[in-house]
């Protein structure tokens, strides 16, 4: 035998960087970076107007709070969308290509947004003015469902080893730019005089996305498909339904990204909640002044976001995102403490440590984190599904605020205890996963058994035989009974007979290995194949005899 399986395998060698003259990652995660500006500037100018001017102009006039609510209840629909899109974009994803569902999510958010800028109001056609509304959020919500996962997973696939966080963030970092333009955008439009404002102001944010959408279109076009997934295709090994063996696979897994992804309600009851409740009558802090709050904050997230992945890269996700989950949750309560006081420069200086900083341990994180615990056959579906469960509570989450929170100055306590219950679910979460930062890249997504077992994996080797030849009459000699034994004491377990709706006489063998070369190697002794044919067989193919021998293992 080429390797004693009852010796202790040497630990797997650490992959190597890759040259400093690859561009690669440098061009994924430049056109990450502009993609997710486009996709979150035109996500949250819809979030800026629900907050200021859509109650006024969308829905009848009555009472304010019931306005307000419905307002921020349509840009929680984006969000109720988001697991559709996150369905259909990532199975296209990882059965058509990253590139061009990329592509296409760009078209979708562009076109969604441009179309609201487009609309006319309650006052000019009635009713049909919020469902169209709700039309135009739904078209941003499924493209917002493939945006991230498939910008993460793509960057992810180029970027060098050792250095997969710091390069993945720029898709965060991106929609941190695209908050802080959206909110530059809106501020000299809060400006306006009423009027402007709710007759033609308003629509400007919306238009400008088309300038945006250019610039990230010839970008990304420019990319090529990830090695990965293109050696999947051509060996023809990409997985037809993608969804349903990522159930077959990874269940847990997607459970524990679900509860992780809860970390995103902070992001809309700092940015949406946090300004209506700010501005409402009953803490009077100027729009303008709000919204500078959330550019200062955004600002310096561009910087902190590839500094916390940079940090994991080096420590591993799961105490930077636990330490910053815990910090959130503290902070969220000094955040709202500070609005209940008014005091202007003590918000500025929470709301940056808040938004700013804590926050950005997560949010630098999880494009990472999400995309390493998935193995390539479904990484862009299992990201994009997972996730969609935290997104779709921070969604409705800035209305859940105002229909929980209670009345006088401390009214804000059971929104800080909903923020910090959530932060709670996702530290806890991550908590129960396995560490992912200096996993290789072919290993992610395997059973945690293969990490135990020095970064081996279970894998099939099928011999078949010509049903006249030689190999085949001998399968049932004492010499091959001899030599199948010898195999089994080194930890290979077999099963011999005919295979296949052909009936192919053949030995079936599953073992412990690094690699499917090494698998092949291991068995290739076999004195009886040499009119044989050696091959991998996948467990969607053999899976009666597999779970047979598989529990053996």
């Amino acid at each position: 035998m080429a390797l004693d399986a009852r010796s202790d395998p040497a630990p797997p060698p650490r992959p190597e960087r890759t040259p400093p003259g690859n561009n690669n990652g440098r061009k994924a995660a430049a056109a990450a970076f502009l993609g997710s500006t486009l996709e979150y500037y035109d996500f949250f100018i819809y979030g800026t107007a629900a907050a200021l001017v859509f109650p006024l102009l969308f829905f009848p006039q009555g009472d304010p709070l019931v306005g307000t609510i419905s307002a921020l209840a349509t840009f929680g629909v984006a969000y109720v969308a988001r697991p559709l899109g996150g369905l259909l974009l990532g199975h296209f994803g990882d059965r058509v290509g990253r590139k061009k569902v990329m592509v296409f999510t760009l078209l979708l958010m562009g076109v969604s947004s441009t179309a609201v800028g487009l609309l006319p109001t309650y006052a000019q056609i009635g009713a049909l003015a919020p469902a169209l509304l709700v039309l135009c959020r739904l078209g941003q919500g499924i493209s917002a469902g493939g945006e991230v996962a498939g910008a993460s997973t793509l960057t992810l696939e180029h970027a060098p080893a050792g250095r997969r966080g710091f390069f993945t963030s720029f898709t965060m970092s991106g929609c941190m730019a695209g908050i802080v333009l959206a909110n530059l955008v809106f501020i000299p439009v809060a400006a306006l005089p009423e009027e402007q404002l709710l007759t033609w102001g308003w629509r400007v944010p919306f238009l400008v996305s088309v300038v945006i959408f250019v610039l990230a279109h010839l970008v990304r076009t420019r990319l090529d498909e990830p090695e990965p997934l293109a050696k999947e295709k051509a060996e023809q090994n990409e997985a037809r339904l993608p969804v349903a063996e990522l159930l077959r696979t990874q269940p847990a897994d997607v459970l524990r990204i679900a509860g992780a992804s809860l970390f995103a309600m902070f992001q809309t009851i700092f940015m949406v909640f946090g300004l209506s409740y700010a501005t409402s009558d009953a803490v009077g802090i100027p729009e303008s002044t709000m919204l500078w709050v959330s550019v200062t904050a955004n600002l310096v997230a561009i910087g902190f976001v590839p500094l916390a992945a940079r940090i994991s890269d080096a420590v591993g996700r799961r105490p930077v995102w636990i330490a910053s989950a815990a910090g959130s949750s503290v902070l969220a309560w000094a955040y709202f403490w500070a609005i209940s006081t008014g005091d202007v420069p003590l918000v500025f200086a929470v709301g940056i440590l808040f938004g700013g900083v804590a926050y950005s341990g997560v949010n630098g994180l999880w494009p990472a984190f999400f995309s390493e615990t998935f193995a390539t056959r479904v990484r862009y579906t299992g990201f994009a599904v997972s996730s969609q469960v935290g997104f779709l509570l921070a969604g409705f989450a800035p209305a859940i605020g105002f229909a929980i929170m209670g009345e006088g100055t401390n009214g804000w306590i059971p929104v800080a205890v909903f923020s910090a219950a959530c932060g709670l679910v996702s530290a806890l979460a991550v908590l129960s996963a396995r560490e992912t930062h200096d996993v290789p890249l072919d290993r992610l997504g395997r059973p945690r058994s293969a990490d135990r077992d020095g970064g081996t994996a279970v894998y099939a080797v099928l011999y078949t035989y010509a049903p006249d030849s030689s190999a085949a009459r001998d399968l049932h000699r004492p010499a091959h009974k001899r030599y199948l034994d010898g195999l089994a004491a080194e930890g290979v377990n077999l099963c011999s007979g005919p295979f296949g709706p052909q009936e192919t006489p053949g030995a079936l063998l599953l073992l412990r290995a690094r690699s499917a070369e090494e698998a092949v190697a291991r068995t290739d002794g076999d004195p009886f194949r040499t009119e044989g044919l050696v091959s991998e067989v996948s467990a969607r193919e053999w899976t009666p005899v597999l779970g047979r021998l598989a529990r053996r293992m």
